[in-house]
């Protein structure tokens, strides 16, 4: 390895110690500058690991499309996931991966889509009727959007409303994000059961979601009934290549946990960015509004609306550019000798994808810190090549869940805008974005939801009879 050019980099001292504190005290800051000192691929020794940090398109595509079969998922991060998650289709490589991928697809499919948006709709109204009557309110909208999507991937997993138990699930999510991302600066995980501070909040939060998951399994193995949801789809779902091959219940468990944990946590935190720049472009968020009003009216948004939402949906591209939940860490090990440009990754090399930093890049984004759905029309959407906007990721291991989730956003987003203008409360100063695996505001998101004139907005009651009339009209 030794023998090999290198790209340039940072020094490493100390088996590069001092580099991997400077990581773990601000990831994003820290590679942001690698990439205005050495360009779009650097090198750096981190301990025993060489790790080269790519920025550019046409690199990223490289390891993540081109030679996606040259390469596996960072291990470290995996073992760290793979205590809440098990082995799911986010921790798996290989054969496992390519079956439980092939077997959970159509689930996700765009034909399946219109099975879960009457849920998305009926949680949106449910959480937006609960809010307080009074015509300006200061809100926690960061809790919120949380609770809603919460709502939302109970009723699209389990045909379950939110409850109690949402509350503590939203809890013990929170908590698993902060430890993974502590852990994964570690080579090793200390056992759990060690008296050590946070390891019972660590238990708490794993053996909360567990039985939450583990509780709706067994009911549906219990109930008899036909559900459309997404637990009926991998308890239903067969692998082709093996026919009559179903999900063990272990693996149920496993896909559950990972559609509950990322299907509400990465929505959530687009949602509450795409708040924030509604509130503090007010122009961008009067153009979305006369959008929705003149498509929408006042009544309530169905998947045949989205096409037509077409500047509403660049909000929140825009958005997702612009803070990605998932703005880093997508880490891969190279399983062979790869040729990523002009330069040869050698096997057992580790490579880092930000992101952030191709988003926040101006060769593809001119001004790139400013808010501009408008980037998204065509041409000035054609302009950014491939693998310049990856909030989704993209290759093979792209998210299964990305038409979901654009769908479930837009109803939300298009439902908030019927009822609500939302401004920036007195003296708020711009969010600090901080990396807990997904991108949260560091101190939180409070918004001034202003309510508008909403005659004919459809409540929960009214919004059940009309899918009640539909069903039975069908």
């Amino acid at each position: 390895m030794d023998k090999i050019p290198r790209p340039p980099g940072p020094a490493c001292p100390w088996f590069g110690l001092p580099l991997l504190r400077q990581l773990k005290r601000d990831y994003l800051g820290f590679v942001q500058g690698l990439h205005a000192s050495y360009g779009d691929i650097s090198y750096m020794r981190l301990g025993h690991e060489h790790a080269y940090d790519i920025f550019s398109p046409e690199l990223i595509r490289g390891v993540l499309v081109d030679h996606a079969h040259g390469f596996v998922r960072w291990e470290r991060g995996m073992e760290v996931f793979a205590q809440a998650h098990g082995q799911s289709v986010l921790i798996t490589e290989g054969a496992v991966w390519l079956r439980q991928r092939r077997m959970l697809q159509p689930g996700f499919g765009l034909k399946r889509l219109p099975d879960y948006a009457a849920p998305m709709v009926a949680a949106t109204t449910r959480a937006l009727d609960a809010l307080p009557a009074e015509a300006m309110q200061e809100l926690d909208f960061e809790h919120a959007m949380t609770m809603l999507t919460m709502d939302v991937i109970l009723r699209t997993l389990f045909s379950s409303e939110a409850s109690d138990e949402a509350v503590a699930a939203e809890r013990a999510v929170r908590i698993l994000t902060h430890v993974a991302m502590d852990e994964m600066f570690w080579p090793w995980t200390l056992p759990d059961w060690l008296p050590l501070p946070g390891k019972a909040r660590k238990r708490w939060a794993l053996r909360t979601l567990d039985e939450l998951v583990r509780r709706h399994i067994r009911a549906r193995r219990a109930d008899h009934g036909e559900h459309a949801d997404l637990l009926a789809m991998l308890m239903s779902a067969r692998d082709e290549a093996e026919p009559g091959r179903s999900l063990s219940d272990e693996e149920v468990r496993d896909q559950c946990m990972t559609i509950f944990q990322a299907g509400h946590e990465t929505t959530a935190t687009a949602l509450t960015w795409w708040g924030w720049a509604m509130a503090s472009h007010p122009e961008s968020a009067r153009r979305a509004r006369d959008e929705v009003d003149r498509v929408l009216g006042s009544r309530t948004p169905g998947l045949g609306d989205l096409p037509a939402l077409a500047y509403l949906g660049n909000t929140l591209k825009e958005t997702l550019r612009l803070y990605p939940p998932v703005a880093a860490l997508m880490s891969r090990r190279a399983m062979q000798d790869v040729r990523i440009g002009a330069w040869l990754v050698p096997k057992g090399a580790l490579v880092r994808i930000t992101p952030w930093i191709v988003h926040h890049d101006a060769r593809w984004y001119p001004d790139p810190e400013r808010f501009d759905p408008d980037r998204f029309d065509a041409p000035e959407a054609a302009a950014a090549p491939r693998g310049a906007f990856l909030p989704f990721g993209t290759g093979p291991r792209v998210c299964i869940g990305n038409n979901f989730a654009l769908a479930e956003m837009t109803l939300i987003a298009a439902m908030l805008l019927q009822r609500f203008e939302l401004a920036l409360p007195s003296g708020a100063e711009a969010p600090r974005p901080e990396l807990n695996v997904t991108l949260r505001p560091a101190n939180g998101m409070r918004l001034v939801l202003v309510r508008r004139a909403t005659q004919g907005v459809a409540t929960l009651a009214e919004h059940e009879v009309v899918v009640c009339q539909h069903v039975h009209a069908s």
